[in-house]
């Protein structure tokens, strides 16, 4: 699932800078302008990076975020406890917040 949101936000950061997207108006693309969500491509980096340090954490991100899982339900796939899933998820949360520049540290 991660990889398809993430190939899916890539082509749609290409399409943005011009190739072969068609001619909008500027009224028009305020019209259907999306809304802003998440950067899937920076969360993927930070992501890999984290995995680098930590691959419990990062497993406990793709788990939760991209998998949708519970605590309880992430914890039976990774064989340990809910508790310990809560604080790798807070680790994580935090950890990415502050490397995609929104902690106060960024």
């Amino acid at each position: 699932m991660r990889r398809i949101l993430v190939e899916r936000a890539r082509a749609r950061r290409t399409l943005k800078r011009g190739s072969a997207g068609p001619a909008v108006t500027l009224d028009e693309g305020l019209l259907i302008a999306p809304a802003a969500g998440p950067d899937l491509v920076a969360l993927d980096d930070a992501l890999k990076d984290l995995a680098a340090i930590d691959p419990r954490r990062s497993q406990v991100v793709e788990l939760r975020f991209f998998g949708g899982l519970t605590v309880e339900e992430t914890a039976e796939v990774l064989h340990v406890s809910p508790v310990t899933v809560m604080n790798d998820w807070k680790f994580a949360k935090a950890w990415l917040l502050r490397e995609l520049g929104g902690g106060a540290g960024g």
